[in-house]
């Protein structure tokens, strides 16, 4: 029997029974875009920090002497395995092929020999024309130095004498002077200056007894004669009878040999340049 309290629609038909929706959820605090802006933490990211700590890489020194003992065993291993290539290249080739390698081997030593020797003998090429050339440089500067001398354009110096003709101006002739110097020159006198004038070989004397010309400079008493030489022989060669000492005293004059061991003739003749004569040597 249905219960009085029900409510029946009218047809006749029961109805279902409705459950009631459930309250909807409110969204989430934190949920992106609904609510506040995340904060970030201060300070370097964690991405930062590990780029931080890697670099610069910080090496140690062990860590530098590992590194460097794995490069030298790893150049070793490489060296050890290309010389077992060969080997094992080696070991397979024919016999032709074997004799053909120790030939080129064999010739290659040669031309090394060779290139070598040729070498060892330039460099002694060089050596000795260096030490020639230096030879010839030096003879050649002892050469212009003995043609200057000679030539009066360079002052000497050496052991000689000093001869002094003093006495009544009027006494000395200019012949007398020349006597002196063809005396010398035979006693090996190898420069001689006469008061301040260089003598060479083509120096003359002019004049007259009190007015003596030398190259065509007048020059006065006292004269005095600067030579360079062996004094052993110089000093005698005046002093012998009959000579330039005894001549010039009979002429009341006094004649005074002085031998030294330096003697110094500094006056100088100036260097003519030929006009027309040039050297052949090239």
């Amino acid at each position: 029997m249905a219960n009085e309290n029900e409510d029946v629609p009218q047809g006749g038909a029961a109805q279902p029974k409705r459950e009631p929706l459930p309250p909807m959820a409110p969204p989430p605090e934190d949920e992106p875009g609904t609510g506040a802006p995340e904060e970030k933490p201060d300070g370097p990211s964690g991405r930062q920090r590990l780029g931080a700590a890697l670099w610069p890489p910080r090496v140690t020194r062990a860590q530098l002497i590992v590194a460097l003992l794995l490069f030298v065993l790893g150049l070793g291993l490489a060296i050890q395995v290309r010389s077992n290539s060969e080997e094992s290249a080696l070991r397979g080739a024919r016999q032709e092929d074997l004799v053909r390698i120790l030939d080129e081997l064999d010739n290659r030593t040669q031309r090394l020999q060779d290139e070598k020797q040729r070498l060892e003998e330039q460099r002694t090429e060089l050596e000795n024309s260096s030490d020639q050339a230096e030879e010839a440089r030096k003879q050649t500067l002892q050469k212009e130095q003995q043609l200057g001398i000679l030539a009066g354009t360079v002052a000497a110096q050496g052991p000689g004498i000093t001869l002094t003709i003093a006495g009544s101006a009027a006494a000395v002739e200019p012949d007398m002077l020349l006597d002196t110097i063809q005396e010398l020159r035979a006693a090996g006198a190898e420069a001689i200056q006469v008061n301040e004038i260089r003598v060479v070989a083509d120096t003359y004397f002019s004049g007259s007894a009190g007015e003596v010309e030398v190259d065509g400079k007048r020059i006065s008493a006292p004269y005095t004669f600067k030579v360079i030489g062996k004094p052993q022989d110089l000093e005698p060669a005046l002093n012998i009878p009959g000579g330039v000492v005894q001549t010039l005293e009979k002429e009341q004059a006094t004649a005074t040999v002085a031998r030294s061991e330096k003697i110094i003739v500094d006056a100088l003749r100036p260097a003519e340049r030929p006009d027309y004569a040039r050297s052949s040597s090239r």
